[in-house]
């Protein structure tokens, strides 16, 4: 397990995405710059861990391992259908664009079992802030 900077201890801790492969997926757009936002249902968030401007979160990969962390910089929640094209690119994912997006949100919901037209989701952007 990688040593978390005391800075970072008591930050909350997660992976991106619901599979131990999307987790080391999503950390290597994040690691590589290409990933700068992040996008989850409003009742996950609302269970587990909402974020907040300025706050910063450590993130592991798939095996549970403290890879980085990131600051949150924009937090907003609106329906899943209102969010932006500009945000789907910034979410780094697939081939960028909005359908592709879209598509694997869905899907990624509908696992979830949040899935519903006009869903809330919490569309975050953050920064790099160090890798571990």
């Amino acid at each position: 397990m990688s040593e978390i900077p005391a800075a970072y201890r008591d930050s909350p801790r997660w992976p991106f995405g619901d599979s131990p492969e999307l987790a080391d997926e999503l950390l290597a757009l994040v690691l590589a710059g290409v990933k700068r936002a992040t996008c989850s249902s409003l009742a996950a968030c609302e269970a587990d861990i909402m974020p907040t401007v300025g706050e910063v979160s450590v993130i592991l990969d798939g095996a549970g391992t403290p890879c980085c962390a990131i600051r949150t910089t924009h937090v907003e929640i609106m329906a899943f259908e209102d969010v932006s094209e500009d945000f789907a690119r910034a979410e780094g994912e697939g081939d960028l664009s909005y359908e592709w997006w879209r598509d694997a949100h869905e899907a990624y919901y509908r696992r979830e079992g949040s899935w519903a037209p006009g869903m809330k989701v919490v569309c975050e952007r953050f920064e790099l802030v160090e890798v571990f």
